[in-house]
């Protein structure tokens, strides 16, 4: 399993994207998204909306949003090893939840816009990975059922005017398995499905992560209530930012003082 994960690692870096198979098993899978109908009752008895205008063409694209409120299980998932794993990998260790979301493309569902995640959070050049979305596949996801596409190659592109006028026929579709996790890089572009299909949903979830000096895209200290904030283990309340401590790099100045010492220390060193 170690060297899948290196070879998992090394395609990522390279492609922008992996898959890994069987993080879940089908079982799981299934519980997962009987869980998500679940929590999208609960969102909506919470007053937040699943369908998004500003985000997909017609309300067959339903999207649950702020899944670390909804319960343990989904706070679990952020922290699950093989997830997070890859995302530490291009990240670092002191990389946050950005938002954790779900997206079903129910029959009949149309694409949303063509976009990097990184695009529209910071502006170009986009010189570095600053972004990752763990995609967990709780159906199987096929170009028939709105499978998420991709524009192969482009986690190179860095500024706008890289993107080519023909971008959208350049895309594929991730096909995978109800388990599977596709891990992608901030830079790649890609964009929702259509799903075709008379009866078949796909369901995923976008657990998205970002590195520290970014803004994440929630305010988990103003969205989760103080009373949830206080149960949180001192992990998940690093990854929310909830901590009251901002260094985003090394983590203090031990780092440069060791780096760049001064001269009576490197004197004293020396005697």
């Amino acid at each position: 399993m170690a060297v899948q994960m290196e070879e998992a690692k090394a395609h990522l870096k390279e492609h922008g994207w992996v898959k890994i198979p069987s993080v879940l098993s089908k079982e799981e899978a299934q519980d997962a998204l009987n869980r998500l109908w679940e929590a999208k009752v609960a969102s909506e008895a919470g007053g937040e909306n699943t369908f998004q205008p500003i985000l997909d063409p017609n309300a067959a694209n339903v999207r649950v949003f702020y899944l670390p409120e909804l319960g343990q299980y989904w706070r679990d998932m952020l922290v699950h090893p093989s997830g997070l794993e890859m995302a530490k990998f291009l990240l670092g260790e002191e990389l946050l939840v950005s938002n954790f979301s779900a997206n079903i493309a129910r029959p009949g569902a149309q694409s949303m816009a063509l976009h990097s995640d990184q695009s529209i959070v910071i502006p170009a050049p986009w010189l570095d990975i600053w972004a990752v979305n763990v995609i967990w596949c709780l159906t199987r996801t096929t170009k028939e059922n709105g499978a998420t596409l991709y524009i192969p190659g482009s986690n190179k592109w860095t500024t706008w005017e890289d993107v080519p006028d023909n971008a959208p026929d350049l895309l594929v579709p991730f096909e995978a398995e109800a388990g599977d996790i596709v891990v992608i890089d901030g830079r790649l572009w890609h964009t929702s499905g259509y799903n075709i299909t008379k009866d078949e949903d796909r369901a995923i979830l976008f657990a998205y992560y970002s590195a520290p000096h970014m803004r994440p895209l929630t305010n988990w200290s103003a969205k989760l209530s103080k009373e949830l904030q206080e149960t949180l283990s001192p992990e998940m309340k690093r990854l929310l930012a909830l901590s009251h401590k901002g260094y985003v790099v090394k983590g203090d100045l031990t780092y440069m003082a060791q780096k760049y010492a001064r001269g009576e220390d490197v004197a004293a060193a020396g005697a």
